[in-house]
């Protein structure tokens, strides 16, 4: 337990809300707040709910980290509201968290700051509906060619997500897409080892902690490879070279700092059989479940996860 606690006041971790990923933010919530806890921290785990902005208006807490995943916890949303009300909290400003969350704008970013990312084109719900789902999908294979990824533009925790390989996979995966979402972004598919950078900021400027290397036993990390414990293989630090490992941690600082981000980051990038580095998404609010990467990071960097976040909140407590 550590002894400069005192001065924290009450500290609230925001988990829960109404997306998608409601669920895998709960266990996130409870994770941070029981090894906050083991810390001496006074926690207090609170919903993203109706009665929330009426509490914090009449007693607001001294500090939040927000562990909100999807919509309203990444999109900007929730940070803006806990910026009207004048709480300070853990993690990306409003303006930086809608950026990152539109993974099509945040591949923009990040290709304009030297990164790599995949190629890809963005395909509303409404196009396929207005100008007909099977000539768009000819086009698109005309296109971007396969096999390709397709993912909700804006979403986590791999929900909508799946790779195609033929052309009749295409009308189901899109279908499933678009029950997370109004639009969906289809990306080359790019081979190689999948890897997790996280990145910290607790003072001193963005650092990244060893890159977690991912092996799901079904070949593809899904939703239930995420967060099914067992189900994947994790290696940190990631079982390449030292030269692409360093090559890793400076993609992922790139983009934190590319996309004007605070405190804590995690970006998803492939390392391609001849080393080369691509750039996939980048996650403002990082799960904290016994299976997620951020502390699987952590771990590997000789770190504990309760006094990272202490230190965490302590100098969002100070801004």
């Amino acid at each position: 337990m550590r002894s400069d606690v005192t001065d924290l006041g009450r500290v609230v971790v925001l988990a829960g809300g109404l997306s998608h990923e409601r669920d895998i933010s709960l266990r996130s919530g409870a994770r941070a707040a029981e090894e906050l806890r083991a810390n001496g921290v006074t926690v207090e785990v609170r919903d993203a709910d109706a009665s929330f902005v009426t509490d914090a208006r009449r007693d607001p807490p001294d500090v939040v980290l927000p562990l909100l995943h999807g919509e309203q916890g990444e999109d900007g949303s929730m940070r803006t509201v806990l910026d009207m009300l004048g709480i300070p909290f853990v993690g990306a400003q409003a303006r930086a968290s809608r950026t990152a969350f539109d993974k099509p704008i945040a591949n923009g970013v990040a290709e304009n700051a030297g990164l790599t990312v995949p190629e890809s084109v963005v395909l509303p719900h409404a196009t396929f509906r207005d100008l007909g789902a099977q000539t768009l999908l000819d086009a698109l294979v005309a296109s971007v060619g396969l096999p390709v990824a397709i993912q909700p533009a804006r979403g986590g925790s791999a929900l909508g997500v799946s790779i195609v390989t033929e052309a009749a996979q295409l009308p189901s995966a899109m279908v499933g897409c678009f029950a997370y979402g109004q639009d969906a972004m289809v990306q080359r598919y790019v081979p190689g080892t999948e890897v997790a950078v996280a990145v910290v900021d607790t003072g001193g400027g963005p650092r990244a902690l060893p890159p977690v290397e991912i092996v799901p036993d079904g070949g593809f990390y899904d939703y239930q490879a995420r967060y099914t414990a067992g189900a994947t293989e994790f290696f940190v630090p990631a079982r390449l070279p030292d030269d692409v490992r360093d090559a890793l941690g400076r993609a992922a600082v790139t983009a934190h700092t590319a996309l004007g981000l605070r405190d804590l980051s995690r970006s998803d990038m492939i390392v391609g059989q001849d080393g080369s580095i691509t750039w996939l998404e980048v996650n403002v609010a990082p799960g904290m479940t016994e299976t997620s990467l951020f502390p699987l990071a952590v771990t590997g960097d000789g770190l504990e996860l309760g006094s990272l976040l202490l230190d965490l909140i302590r100098l969002a407590r100070a801004r």
